[in-house]
């Protein structure tokens, strides 16, 4: 499998858990789906350069972290 493909697969991995967490997003399970989701969306960004989202990523999965009182 190339690179590309991978990261494609990765990313696709992270918007559907992305997608799945909102609905039990109060839940200790949905808050570490949500990081789960963005921690794999920043492989895309770094690859694409997109700083920004990098930054908000990282941020969302500290906010996670947060209200999991970890």
């Amino acid at each position: 499998m190339s690179f590309a493909r991978f990261l494609n697969v990765v990313a696709w991995l992270g918007t559907l858990c992305l997608a799945i967490a909102p609905f039990i997003i109060d839940t200790p399970l949905g808050k570490i789906l949500a990081m789960f989701g963005l921690s794999l969306l920043m492989f895309q960004a770094a690859e694409k350069k997109c700083y920004n989202l990098l930054l908000l990523n990282t941020l969302g999965i500290f906010g996670y972290l947060y209200a999991l009182n970890i």
